[in-house]
């Protein structure tokens, strides 16, 4: 098995050439380019494990417009480097294909633990029984298959959101707490990161409920944690 590959976006220089030497020296292949145009272009050809993109450039479009571009075509994982990180920036993130967030300075080690956690999270769950399947009213989720469809048209979900979805529905009528999700979907070093969860939820609303302002499916239970709520047959 060759070295994962990871493509470094960022019109930085500096920022760029430390990154490049912290990755390398742990082992990965690095790529580099310095606009969302070129980022869009090496991700189609070379095809990374993983792309670094910054949020903000000088010149041409920013980092969201190059992650919805990148993900017309493309599931690479996608980490946004930016100088802040507030919900409204999150969700607009998530929305546009981004798995996770590092926030600009950041030391070596939060770099390798979050590039390593994306990595680890991309390759996908644990496989589930053959033929195993949760069908929550108009909800379905083919466990063997990692296909999801709500009333009958499948739903794209990207590797986290259905490593989210995965963790709720396996453990239907029961309130996952925060530190839960998080440590098993993300990563114990994201246990704390409530933000991300929340977002995440947020996300996956939009996708599967028929009115994502109230939730019939995905509810929360304020300061705990979340459930997938099964419909009483009965």
């Amino acid at each position: 098995m060759g070295k994962e590959r990871i493509l470094i976006t960022d019109d930085d220089p500096k920022l760029v050439r430390l990154v490049r030497e912290v990755l390398s020296a742990s082992g990965y292949e690095v790529l580099t380019c310095s606009s969302g145009e070129q980022a869009i272009e090496t991700v189609a050809l070379e095809q990374p494990d993983l792309l670094l993109l910054d949020v903000l450039f000088t010149d041409g479009m920013d980092g969201y417009q190059a992650a919805r571009q990148v993900r017309e075509f493309s599931g690479v994982p996608i980490v946004m480097l930016t100088a802040k990180v507030t919900e409204t920036d999150m969700l607009e993130g998530f929305g546009a294909g981004a798995d996770d967030y590092i926030t600009k300075p950041f030391s070596s080690k939060e770099l390798l633990a979050r590039v390593q956690a994306v990595l680890k999270r991309s390759r996908g769950a644990a496989p589930s029984p053959s033929g195993a399947k949760i069908v929550c009213g108009d909800l379905s989720i083919d466990l063997a298959r990692r296909r999801v469809t709500v009333r009958g048209q499948e739903v794209h979900l990207t590797a986290t959101e259905y490593n989210l979805l995965h963790e709720l529905a396996t453990h239907c009528n029961q309130v996952l707490f925060h530190e839960h999700l998080l440590t098993t979907v993300w990563g114990p070093e994201y246990r704390d990161d409530v933000d991300y969860l929340r977002s995440y939820i947020h996300m996956l609303r939009k996708k599967l409920e028929l009115d994502p302002s109230t939730p019939r499916i995905i509810l929360s239970t304020p300061g705990v944690g979340y459930m997938l709520a099964l419909p009483d047959r009965g």
